[in-house]
């Protein structure tokens, strides 16, 4: 996702400057945006306060976690966390390792006893 060049305490107040009269086309100006932007932050973020746009941000980063998870069929962050700590160990530990003459790092071990 695209980060923002605005904060949400920034964009609230380019709102709330639009609330006190000052006309959209000369916040556009002022601020280097596009009305655009401002009419979809509007949408957005209309009515609410700094600590709500950012409970919404928070909201919005979980819920993508949250997909990316459902996506790749995991349980839960935790069992995503064990599986790939699992596949890493089985990399290091289990794979041949060309380094090593095409043989798992354990066989090197059993070769050196």
């Amino acid at each position: 996702m695209k980060k923002s060049r605005y904060t949400e305490s920034q964009i609230f107040q380019i709102l709330k400057e639009s609330e006190a009269g000052v006309p959209v086309p000369e916040l556009c100006r002022k601020h280097g945006m596009s009305s655009a932007s401002f009419y979809k932050w509007r949408t957005k973020y209309g009515g609410m306060d700094v600590s709500s746009m950012k409970r919404l941000k928070e909201l919005e980063e979980e819920n993508a976690r949250l997909k990316w998870l459902d996506e790749h069929l995991f349980e839960s962050i935790e069992h995503a966390q064990q599986t790939a700590t699992e596949w890493l160990w089985r990399y290091n530990h289990e794979r041949p390792h060309m380094a090593l003459g095409g043989i798992t790092p354990n066989q090197m071990l059993a070769n050196a006893a």
